[in-house]
């Protein structure tokens, strides 16, 4: 009889679903993306191709794009809060969950709320403090700035500065979040994220290059800040989320 008690423990134990633990938060390849990216923006910035890029669309007349109803009415003016707005629901997601949402431990909705409102704050305290003007701002361009890279801090250009990294590309670039707080359970909504906020944030950067306001780099950079910030929070919220199942396992009392 003591058993086939064991035997019939045994079977309702394997019977029970699983747990969905979370991934290990420092997987190798993410790391190996995000120090890979790093090294290949460097490069980026050391060929000295974003002036290149910028005499597509500039002359020495200036930028004939820059008022443009679809690259600054359509995707600028038009579109500036939208990511606020769409931050407020992620917060509100929190507490009442809707959509594919609904999917998420609370612990994963705060993660991606967090950190799409912390890249936001990144880039443009960032973009605060930088001496970096535009393209339309530089002597070649009509302007009276001289181009000086985006990495001398300190040093001044002449221009209004202010402009690295790109802050209309993080309206998309902010969402990458939501790869990360996807991923550990469902997958293809990760990819899809990744994939959205990706695009989002390139067409956004895309407009702002044409119209003379970013020079490529900063779109580059931008999504390399949101990237490392959700990398970041998703490392911590793993962290926080396995030593809180490890306490109640702890705290479960032997039979």
């Amino acid at each position: 009889m003591r058993l086939l008690s064991c035997a019939l423990r045994f079977r309702k134990k394997l019977s029970m679903p699983l747990p969905q633990l979370p991934l290990q938060p420092t997987q190798p390849r993410l790391l190996l993306w995000t120090a890979c990216s790093f090294l290949l923006l460097g490069a980026w910035d050391f060929s000295g191709l974003d002036l290149g890029v910028a005499h597509w669309f500039g002359s020495a007349t200036g930028f004939a794009l820059t008022n443009h109803w679809l690259w600054r009415g359509a995707l600028h003016d038009d579109i500036r809060f939208l990511p606020w707005l769409v931050e407020l629901a992620l917060l509100a997601a929190i507490i009442k969950p809707f959509g594919t949402l609904k999917q998420l431990s609370r612990a994963r909705r705060a993660q991606l709320a967090l950190t799409t409102l912390l890249a936001l704050l990144v880039v443009s305290n960032i973009k605060l403090h930088s001496r970096s003007s535009c393209p339309w701002d530089l002597q070649e361009f009509g302007g009276v700035a001289r181009y000086v890279s985006h990495w001398a801090w300190g040093i001044g250009d002449g221009g209004s500065g202010g402009c690295f990294p790109a802050g209309h590309a993080s309206a998309g670039f902010a969402f990458l979040g939501g790869f990360f707080a996807f991923r550990h359970g469902l997958p293809q909504t990760a990819r899809r994220w990744l994939a959205g906020a990706l695009l989002a944030g390139f067409v956004l950067g895309f407009a702002q290059q044409v119209r003379g306001a970013h020079y490529m780099s900063h779109t580059l950079w931008t999504a390399w800040f949101c990237w490392a910030v959700a990398a970041m929070v998703d490392m911590a919220v793993s962290q926080l989320i396995a030593r809180k199942a490890s306490f109640a396992s702890a705290q479960v009392p032997a039979r």
